[in-house]
């Protein structure tokens, strides 16, 4: 179906028995409302929006940005009014308004039962009055300049054929990401899927931002032959490759394990499905699990896809560099490519490159494992689109907005993001290669930068290096000493120290939202089973407050 230039499928096959996916899961409740899985990778602004205070004297009022629990905005908006505040303007995507409150009354408006958050509302400015991208180090133009990216664009490589899988909190038809055909939404297994105007939709920002970094493309630029040295238009990675979105996350960009392996069995069964070609799936999430990428569900999910022929490329993590290694799961299974963020210093050559920071470093040991990071890639300031009146624009957009239509970001997410729209490019050059193949030729062909290898694996990707090696340098590669998994561990492992808490109380061990073991499942995660059960959630749960642990919302000053 058509929706504008955006086409949904797979509505009609949700509830299609899975194929080639065994594991051992728990079918939890309520989408993006249990926080088991985290984003990985994206630093917009300077506060924590959780923690961030509004400071005023007793008698002035605030500017807010007040959002309600899905379904409960027009009580909120009452309650506002009657603590003395005045409602300004609507911001559905976000399930809320924009406000005046008196100052004294912020706590009073953010302890509201249908009050989801309150932040403050500031004025937005764009870092300059004009855009140059050819001078900022981290737009597009420079990231694939640096990536050997437009040397592919050269020969005529552009991803054109090639579906590549965005897990994540969705996007929206911003330009870059409006062209006929150029997004296909497969099922919204968030739990603003019940509300039509917010389906599919990215109201977090962190989607959006990944897209446009993978396969964007302005609507201005028509010409194939001329993106090589186009300084105007937004070109991501693979601008002509599709992007199939799975949306899994609501606007506090939060969800749960379960969706995520519901949304990688929806990609591997309909990857062929309709011409859309999925070779690529793009993870720009992690835990902190606490158990063995061998046993661990998600991982194993993982492998399931890559076997079955889908280059799976998650980010490495944000927790920076440890001694015995700090790889978020899924990265630490072996088979997939983890990815880790290198710093370009703001400059066009690799040799002053290095790790940055906060990249996450390989595990010497960690849960009974040797995992090296696999490859970096730009991740430090990287600008790509923007989503206007997201959660993340709202609240990180004085620090991280460039212009109306772009927005800067760092992690690993977007390291992983240009390896995967890079992935895209090789398969297109190479369409017989399988995803250990690509794997290869991706970190064979990287280049050393200045960092330990515990820090940058293989080295930085570098696709000019490869593109005229013989595909029989890498035909027939396979992994040696690795062991694949069984998916045989729990879901409370994969969470890690990652939970939903409601009132004070942390949702722990093989249980669902209501705190009722369930029997495990094992055998196939049905999606539909999935979405059938979110919404006896909702209308179970009402306008009762869920809240859960935001992290890793960090500074870009970039």
């Amino acid at each position: 179906m058509v929706e504008g230039s955006v086409l949904r499928v797979g509505t009609a096959g949700v509830m299609a028995r899975p194929t080639g996916l065994r594991w051992r899961v728990l079918l939890l409740l309520l989408g993006a409302a249990l926080l088991a899985y985290v984003v990985s990778g994206a630093s917009w602004g300077t506060t924590d929006p959780g923690s961030a205070t509004i400071a005023a004297s007793e008698n002035a009022n605030a500017a807010v940005i007040v959002r309600a629990l899905p379904g409960a905005e027009a009580r909120a908006a009452v309650e506002v009014r009657r603590l003395g505040g005045r409602v300004t303007r609507q911001l559905p995507i976000v399930h809320g308004f924009a406000a005046t409150v008196p100052a004294s009354a912020v706590e009073s408006v953010r302890s509201l039962a249908a009050v989801a958050s309150v932040t403050k509302d500031a004025k937005l400015k764009p870092q300059a009055a004009t855009y140059s991208a050819d001078s900022d180090a981290g737009s597009m133009y420079n990231t694939t300049l640096i990536t050997g990216a437009q040397e592919l664009w050269k020969r005529g490589y552009t991803g054109k054929g090639i579906g590549i899988a965005v897990i994540d909190s969705g996007v929206v038809p911003v330009d870059g990401l409006k062209v006929s055909g150029k997004v296909v939404n497969g099922p919204d297994l968030s739990f603003e899927s019940q509300a039509s105007n917010l389906r599919y939709l990215d109201t977090y920002g962190h989607g959006t931002h990944m897209a446009g970094i993978i396969a964007g493309r302005a609507s201005a630029a028509t010409d194939p032959k001329k993106y090589a040295g186009d300084k105007t238009n937004f070109l991501g990675m693979a601008p002509d490759a599709k992007i199939v979105s799975v949306k899994v996350a609501d606007a506090h960009g939060a969800t749960d394990v379960s969706q995520v392996i519901a949304a990688i069995d929806w990609v591997v069964q309909h990857r062929n499905d309709n011409g859309l070609n999925i070779r690529v799936l793009n993870l720009s999430y992690g835990t902190n699990a606490s158990q063995a990428a061998g046993i661990d569900p998600l991982a194993y999910a993982c492998e399931v896809a890559w076997n079955k022929g889908i280059v799976v490329v998650t980010a490495a993590g944000n927790a920076g560099f440890a001694q015995l290694g700090s790889l978020t799961n899924p990265a630490t299974d072996p088979f997939i490519i983890a990815v880790g963020a290198s710093d370009t210093k703001g400059t066009a050559t690799m040799l002053d490159d290095t790790v940055a920071s906060f990249s996450s470093s390989s595990n010497w040991g960690s849960n009974g494992s040797f995992r090296l990071v696999d490859l970096v890639a730009p991740g430090k300031s990287i600008v790509s689109l923007r989503d206007p009146g997201s959660y993340v624009d709202k609240t990180y957009g004085s620090t991280g907005g460039v212009t109306s239509s772009l927005f800067r970001g760092s992690g690993t997410s977007q390291a992983a993001a240009v390896v995967s729209g890079a992935a895209a490019l090789v398969l297109q050059q190479r369409p017989t290669l399988n995803p250990n193949e690509v794997k290869r030729l991706l970190t064979y062909s990287a280049t050393q930068i200045q960092a330990q290898a515990v820090e940058q694996g293989n080295g930085e990707l570098n696709l000019a290096a490869g593109i005229d090696w013989p595909t029989s340098f890498v035909a027939g590669f396979v992994p040696y000493n690795l062991l694949p998994g069984n998916g045989t561990g729990t879901l409370e492992g994969s969470r890690g120290s990652n939970h939903l808490v409601k009132d004070g109380v942390s949702l722990n061990g093989e249980k669902d939202i209501f705190a009722v073991v369930r029997q495990l499942l094992v055998g196939q995660l049905l999606v539909g089973q999935l979405l059938v059960v979110q919404q006896l959630a909702r209308r179970e749960l009402g306008g009762q407050r869920l809240v859960g642990r935001q992290l890793e919302l960090t500074a870009d000053v970039g």
